[in-house]
């Protein structure tokens, strides 16, 4: 049985194929599609952008189809960055640029007030238009400067006070283990294995 895992993250789809390891999937990347559609994330909430992503992806592949919408909410900054967290600073997908942008306006916001979650709505489409979404959020700290060389996006900033660590600084399996995108995606897996073995059976 094949999974389509709906993105283009190659951090995203290693940390979601370690958590998928055990199951009786096989899992493929958008990289093994011939000229898969772009799908622009323009929904107000990280449900939309899930939804949209893994019902097109699924109608054009033809394969049950994972994707999520997953981003950072900073209180201080009333929910931003939110939906718009991987083009924070402009460009889709800029780390770099993106953590410069939020340690820079951040830069003024006490330590007692720098509270913030990582949340993730994953959605599993099947072909026939079938969508079901599945959350998971972590909350932490944002530190005044990067820590750790793990990880992707945000996870140098983000610090877990549990840790005392970044999720930058935190082993693969430590960080699936407490991740928005881990408790997600733990959601889906019975599901998954449920529906592998409804194909064993028929």
């Amino acid at each position: 049985m094949k999974l389509l895992v709906a993105t283009g993250n190659p951090g995203k789809l290693k940390e979601i194929r370690s958590l998928l390891d055990a199951s009786p999937l096989e899992i493929i990347g958008l990289d093994q599609l011939t000229d898969p559609p772009e799908v622009i994330e323009d929904g107000s909430t990280f449900a939309d952008n899930a939804r949209k992503k893994a019902q097109a992806m699924a109608q054009f592949s033809g394969y049950l189809t994972l994707a999520d919408d997953s981003g950072l909410v900073v209180a201080a900054l009333a929910g931003a960055p939110g939906v718009h967290s991987a083009r924070y600073a402009g460009k889709q997908g800029d780390d770099a640029a993106n953590n410069g942008k939020l340690l820079a306006v951040m830069a003024s916001v006490e330590d007692e007030k720098r509270q913030a979650a990582f949340h993730c709505v994953m959605a599993l489409a099947w072909p026939d238009g079938r969508c079901e979404t599945y959350a998971g959020q972590v909350s932490g700290l944002i530190m005044r400067a990067e820590r750790g060389t793990g990880g992707f996006g945000y996870d140098p900033l983000f610090m877990v006070p549990e840790y005392g660590k970044t999720m930058a600084e935190l082993p693969l399996e430590i960080k699936n283990r407490i991740s928005h995108r881990g408790m997600a995606l733990r959601k889906v897996i019975p599901v998954l294995i449920e529906l592998a073995g409804e194909l064993d059976e028929s």
